[in-house]
């Protein structure tokens, strides 16, 4: 049996390692799993007392609508002029979704059909690249990492695709490299847009989880973005809520308008009560981020230090809640997916291997920041042991 669009995809790579894992752990060894970025830190309280309190009101059991009720589009338009100076307007230019993956896949099902082409990064986060494919799109990777012009080798994907791509979707800060920009490259991508008619979607899910000084630049800072393209904010990371599924697109209206009527047909927009308790986690939980920064920070020290006393050195990222780090030299040649299982053995850590996230990050394992620093330790002294230090 044919299943046409499925079939476009590849085997999920994780699937591997986690199920290892499973197995390790029915065997009853202590893993520690640092694979996927499944935040661990609590909601805020007073969002989940909003969230019952919500709940128990009958009229928030009905349909909600598709694009978000009222006050939260105006939430979340007020953070982004708080947050960027960036004014939008609330009915045309901001809607939520029902989470970022959902946001990028139907963005691209209204963009993008058999024979387009879409420029993408690699390695990058799965469903940059598959909502594409699902869409029946094809895909002009663009290479991205410490040692890469990215904006380059843009270009370059550019002028050697025909028909010309219509479409580029972006990340900063990056998962999983932890790549950085600063609002200069969005200024240069905002104007390629124009020159080459192109659109962009910005997937602005670590907006908030930045560290050292360094603070993210939003594409919608650039005067004209939002004649080309949509960033996509996440409640995920931000305010740990990520089981929560809630996110936002904003920027664009006709590309608002556009997903807009694709999920009038697809769903009733994300339970009500979440959305109400959303809008308490914008207007009112600004400390609470400023915790959870604080605390990815203090894991990403403690990891890049246990890590160099198990003789990896590895760069420590400015944002995000991983660690993008390049495999030991004696084990680059098997590869990421056999390092992450010689990890899991020897080492009892789990690990995402650099190859689920294209061929260009087989160089590279990514650890994310989802236990604590007493954890961590115990992760590094596996690692060290591994490694035979």
């Amino acid at each position: 049996m044919e299943f046409r669009r499925i079939d476009r995809l590849p085997p999920y790579v994780f699937n591997v390692v986690n199920d290892l894992k499973a197995s390790a752990r029915r065997a009853g060894e202590d893993i520690i799993d640092l694979g996927m970025g499944n935040p661990d830190l609590a909601t805020p309280s007073h969002i989940v007392d909003k969230l019952t309190e919500a709940a128990e009101n009958p009229r928030n059991h009905r349909y909600s609508t598709s694009r978000g009720i009222p006050k939260l589009r105006k939430a979340i338009v007020d953070w982004y002029d708080r947050r960027y100076n960036v004014m939008l307007d609330a009915e045309t230019e901001a809607m939520s979704t029902m989470g970022a993956k959902e946001a990028i896949s139907h963005m691209a099902w209204t963009l993008v059909a058999p024979g387009d082409t879409c420029l993408v990064p690699e390695p990058t986060y799965p469903i940059h690249t598959f909502s594409v494919a699902l869409a029946g799109a094809d895909v002009r990777s663009i290479p991205l990492g410490p040692d890469q012009d990215f904006f380059e080798n843009m270009k370059d994907a550019y002028e050697g695709t025909w028909p010309r791509p219509r479409l580029i979707i972006t990340s900063f800060p990056h998962n999983p490299t932890t790549t950085c920009v600063d609002l200069s490259f969005f200024e240069q991508l905002v104007a390629f847009a124009k020159e080459h008619e192109m659109l962009v979607i910005h997937d602005f899910a670590y907006a908030d989880l930045t560290f050292d000084e360094y603070q993210a630049p939003s594409l919608l800072q650039v005067p004209g973005a939002k004649d080309v393209g949509v960033e996509i904010f996440s409640m995920s990371k931000s305010f740990s809520m990520a089981g929560w599924r809630i996110a936002f697109v904003v920027g664009n209206p006709e590309m608002v308008a556009a997903l807009t009527r694709l999920k009038s047909y697809l769903d009733y927009g994300v339970f009500q009560p979440i959305q109400i308790a959303a809008i308490i986690a914008l207007n009112e939980c600004e400390e609470e981020t400023k915790v959870f920064r604080d605390t990815y920070r203090a894991r990403r020290d403690t990891l890049i230090e246990g890590l160099a006393r198990a003789g990896w050195n590895v760069p420590s990222p400015k944002a995000t809640m991983f660690v993008w780090a390049e495999i030991p030299e004696e084990h680059r040649t098997d590869g990421s997916l056999e390092f992450a299982k010689f990890l899991l053995k020897e080492g009892k850590v789990a690990v995402s291997p650099g190859v689920g996230f294209g061929r260009a990050g087989d160089r590279f394992v990514r650890f994310a920041l989802v236990e604590n620093e007493h954890r961590i330790r115990q992760a590094t002294r596996g690692i060290r042991k591994a490694l035979g230090g």
